[in-house]
């Protein structure tokens, strides 16, 4: 073979492999591409994110006063070359999902939650205004059918949320806001709202920003008893509800997976 041929079928050889390689870098690009508009969130039209966890920290409040979480350093990165915590966590404490079998006897555990109830629209009833005046208010049926003549009917598979401003009062005594005789008083969800939920939605979730699904000085933890059973999730202790919109908004709940668990903390946010 001679010389000009030698050349020319290696110039084609590597022409080849550059159009080869070209091709493949310009699939892979608009595979990502793919990737990234399918997202559900992104498709429906969200551009940001917001945190809706608190920090859990020892001396976060709790329902019953005392410290739910502690982290003892075993290994420092200054003598062993690398940190590692062991944590003690009470499951009910910080933010926090309420597995259904937290008040049921059978109820789904925490790793049992179906995964796509954890990802969900997200319904905010906004009773800020009222709570400031009384901290015993509820969230009632009324609330319910006015966020509806506002924003339509509570989307299939939504969590509904109560805005209080709770949340703001996290590291003062006020957001357990106990009495002289150690009642608590903060907002929480009327049982003839959940009631109402149960019947006519088919929402997965429930979510406020105190300690309780019911309001601070419940006895008969009348909502716990009758929205958990049902096998739909609570949340408790969310954060940033008032940075999102009453709707629209599409909550991701990163709820743990412990065999057998009533709940746990998690980290929640919202695609807004």
């Amino acid at each position: 073979m001679c010389d000009a041929c030698v050349m020319n079928a290696v110039k084609d050889q590597m022409l080849s492999r550059r159009q080869f390689f070209g091709a493949t870098a310009a699939a892979s690009a608009a595979v990502a591409v793919g990737a990234t508009t399918a997202t559900p969130a992104l498709a429906d039209g969200h551009s940001g994110v917001v945190d809706m966890t608190h920090t859990l920290h020892r001396d976060f409040p709790t329902y019953f006063g005392r410290s739910g979480f502690s982290a003892n350093k075993v290994f420092d990165f200054a003598k062993d070359g690398f940190n590692l915590y062991g944590l003690t966590i009470n499951e009910h404490t910080g933010t926090h999902i309420d597995a259904p079998l937290h008040f049921s006897a059978d109820g789904q555990a925490v790793d049992e939650i179906p995964l796509q109830n954890l990802v969900c629209p997200l319904a905010v009833i906004d009773i800020a205004a009222r709570a400031a005046e009384d901290a015993d208010t509820q969230v009632t049926p009324d609330d319910l059918k006015a966020w509806i003549a506002t924003n339509g009917e509570i989307p299939d598979g939504a969590c509904i949320a109560l805005f209080s401003g709770w949340a703001d009062k996290v590291a003062t005594d006020g957001f357990r806001n106990a009495d002289d005789d150690g009642v608590m008083h903060f907002p929480g969800f009327h049982i003839e709202a959940t009631q109402m939920l149960l019947e006519e939605t088919t929402a997965v979730g429930m979510a406020v920003d105190t300690l309780s699904l019911d309001h601070g000085p419940s006895q008969d933890f009348a909502t716990h008893y009758a929205w958990l059973p049902q096998n739909r999730y609570g949340i408790e202790n969310l954060a940033g509800l008032g940075d999102v919109p009453a709707a629209g908004a599409t909550l991701v709940v990163g709820a743990p997976k412990h065999a057998g668990g009533s709940g746990g903390p998690a980290r929640v946010f919202a695609m807004v």
